[in-house]
């Protein structure tokens, strides 16, 4: 059964923490989340019908002690614009050509969130998690959540001089 789900949810997770953290520490951020797992697999919730808002929320906690590499990471992103996601995969097209206009400058205003808020705002918007199963990967009130993206898209749209790249950036991501 753990089997089923590493396969299952093994490359969401992996694709989250490269967005995060980068390919190079990737691999062992997520190897550590599913060890943590299996380890913590006695405490799961089996009322929960999916395990993927357990898991990021693992992942989350694990990418917390990886804070300094992510901020390089965005900082790399704000000066270069290369994405590591989705730069060698995704087609060039109009709508993302229209969101790498903004790239740099979303990555700087990520990068200046404090912790908590850029990672309910990732997790809701890299990661599709609903605010509910953000809540739940963080431990904290659906109520925080919301608020802290309220906040983080608010600051964002400030930085940003009143654009809010969220909604193009998330279409890229989705169907990229």
């Amino acid at each position: 059964m753990f089997a089923e789900i590493f396969r299952r949810h093994a490359p969401e997770i992996k694709r989250f923490v490269v967005r995060r953290l980068g390919l190079d520490v990737a691999e062992d951020v997520v190897a550590e989340t599913f060890l943590a797992a299996f380890r913590q697999r006695g405490r799961y919730d089996l009322a929960r019908h999916d395990a993927l808002p357990w898991l990021y929320g693992i992942a989350t906690n694990l990418i917390g002690r990886h804070k300094r590499t992510e901020a390089r990471q965005l900082n790399l992103l704000a000066r270069t614009g290369v994405d590591p996601v989705t730069e060698p995969f995704t087609p060039r097209s109009d709508d993302r050509l229209s969101a790498q206009a903004v790239q740099r400058s979303l990555a700087a205003a990520l990068a200046a969130l404090p912790a908590g808020h850029r990672d309910v705002l990732l997790l809701v918007t890299w990661g599709g998690l609903s605010y509910t199963e953000a809540a739940q990967a963080l431990g904290i009130r659906v109520g925080t959540v919301r608020s802290r993206v309220n906040r983080a898209r608010a600051k964002i749209r400030k930085e940003l001089g009143g654009i809010d790249p969220t909604a193009l950036v998330v279409e890229e991501i989705r169907h990229g």
